[in-house]
């Protein structure tokens, strides 16, 4: 009898041991999408937001993921740089770090752009969190020299750091008004959708290069 009410014992150990290894592998990645209104959902229904579609999608295609919303719209790569540390949770495994579109429309010259950028990249790096970097465009209007000391920005960092990059966040939207509000800046409800799909396959890859080894 009391063979048999230890082997019950050790039965159900193990099958408590298996459950809780199965909820640990059933644990969400956790990431953070870190912009401006871009990331943010400027006039959108919070579930329209870039973070939450993305989510939808990766979730869609069998990724166990969670990613907060941590946009603020008007955002400059000066304002991220200071509200980096306490917007980004422990326990965040990767940012999606969207910023310099605010940068560009004022005119901040691209040097300080980029050493912002910089740094936050550093920070993040310095807390074991990978980073996918969303690349921005200079506006036409800010002409030929601006538009060439900015837009190498992104390609730069990357290298730098070994981030994963997605060259230009708005691809497939920027030019299609009918993807756009009226302002002709920010997408609509059909635009983040382009853009969730369009990012689509980096972000997989990004997914990927956290959990790989797990």
């Amino acid at each position: 009898m009391a063979f048999k009410a230890t082997l019950g014992f050790f039965a159900a150990l193990t099958i408590t041991a298996l459950l809780s290894a199965g909820a640990a592998r059933a644990e969400p990645v956790k990431l953070v999408g870190f912009g401006d209104s871009l990331m943010a959902g400027y006039q959108l229904p919070a579930s329209d937001a870039f973070p939450v579609k993305l989510q939808a999608a990766l979730r869609e295609k069998g990724y166990e993921v969670e990613i907060a919303n941590a946009g603020v719209s008007g955002d400059t790569s000066s304002g991220g740089l200071a509200r980096l540390d306490w917007s980004i949770p422990d326990g965040t495994r990767g940012v999606i770090l969207e910023l310099g579109a605010n940068d560009a429309l004022r005119g901040i010259a691209p040097e300080e752009t980029e050493k912002n950028l910089d740094a936050m990249l550093t920070r993040l790096k310095e807390r074991g969190i990978a980073v996918l970097l969303a690349g921005m465009m200079a506006p036409p209007n800010m002409g030929p020299d601006y538009g060439e000391r900015f837009n190498g920005i992104y390609q730069r960092l990357a290298q730098k750091h070994g981030a994963t990059l997605y060259p230009f966040f708005l691809d497939g939207v920027v030019t299609k008004a009918n993807l756009q509000l009226e302002d002709g800046m920010h997408p609509n409800t059909e635009g983040v959708d382009v853009m969730v799909q369009t990012m689509l396959p980096t972000a997989e890859t990004f997914l990927k290069s956290i959990t790989a080894g797990e």
